[in-house]
């Protein structure tokens, strides 16, 4: 509750002497106002920034129905956050710009990312068990004797 939110406070930063207080809402100078929003972790690729995707309703008046839209919102991860993986379930809280794209930090992680979630968003099947060479050396015996 140090921040105004309704989050759990990280620990303090491991290196003080390193670590950047300018952009952590938590033991920093980071001022957090306005929207508060939740989505999932999309992207971890750029450095202290993930991409947040979150999903929402939309009412279509002619029709009478809702349809689903989507938005992605580049947001900065503090130090004590660190490392934040694709899938993870994050809330992220308005702040000043912090660059061109990036008006969000992450202030809490509320649930963590399982191994289906990573596949299903990355769109990549889940990694086979690794043969050991006995393995691969009984498949080669097998083949060879078609």
């Amino acid at each position: 509750m140090a921040i105004g939110l309704d989050v759990e406070t990280p620990p303090e930063p491991e290196n003080p002497e390193e670590y950047d207080y300018e952009t952590c809402p938590f033991y920093g100078e980071l001022p957090v106002r306005g929207q508060i929003l939740e989505g999932t972790v999309v992207s971890t690729d750029m450095d202290k920034t993930v991409v947040v995707e979150r999903e929402y309703d939309v009412a279509v008046p002619k029709y009478d129905r809702y349809m689903k839209r989507r938005s992605r919102i580049p947001a900065h991860v503090p130090g004590v956050l660190e490392p934040l993986s694709v899938g993870d379930s994050v809330k992220i809280a308005e702040t000043r710009p912090l660059s061109k794209t990036k008006s969000h930090v992450v202030v809490e992680v509320t649930e963590e990312a399982t191994a289906e979630d990573v596949a299903e968003l990355t769109g990549q099947a889940e990694p086979e068990p690794e043969l050991s060479d006995e393995d691969l050396a009984a498949a080669a015996d097998d083949e060879g004797d078609q």
